[in-house]
């Protein structure tokens, strides 16, 4: 069974090297759909009796992961030391420092990377992340794995 959690939220990027007007700061409204696979739990009495996991469950962790992290921040690829330096200028600016380009792609990927092994260590062989779909806007989106 697979299951999908859809969450959004805000935050800033731009793409340096882009040819257009992403090289610019700008921001989006971000919506992330956290997918999980595993089985349906089959426990009478149980809280998550006929669920593969509870959608509030799913929101919890992302939120304490990731959501919290990046929404109303600006994610920078920290070799972009221009808006790195400038970030730094302002007091109690949220800022997050990433190893890759802030493209669609890459962020996806991130957050995989940092969602999978949290669901793994709270349930185990019994559901896994199946993938992240980060949309950029409606029309734009990127998966991963």
């Amino acid at each position: 069974m697979r299951i999908t959690r859809r969450l959004e939220f805000d935050a800033g990027h731009r793409i340096p090297d882009h040819k257009s007007q992403c090289r610019n700061l700008h921001g989006h409204r971000y919506v992330i759909e956290i997918t999980l696979e595993g089985e349906v739990q089959n426990a009478a009495g149980a809280a998550d009796n006929g669920m593969a996991l509870d959608f509030s469950d799913i929101k919890a962790i992302a939120r304490k992961r990731l959501i919290d992290a990046w929404d109303h921040a600006f994610l920078v690829w920290r070799e972009d030391r221009a808006v790195v330096d400038f970030l730094a200028t302002l007091p109690d600016h949220k800022t997050v420092l990433l190893d890759c380009v802030p493209t669609a792609e890459n962020l996806a990927r991130a957050a995989f990377d940092l969602l999978a092994p949290v669901y793994r260590e709270n349930y185990g062989p019994r559901l896994t992340l199946n993938k992240i779909r980060l949309y950029e806007t409606p029309n734009c989106w990127a998966d991963a794995p």
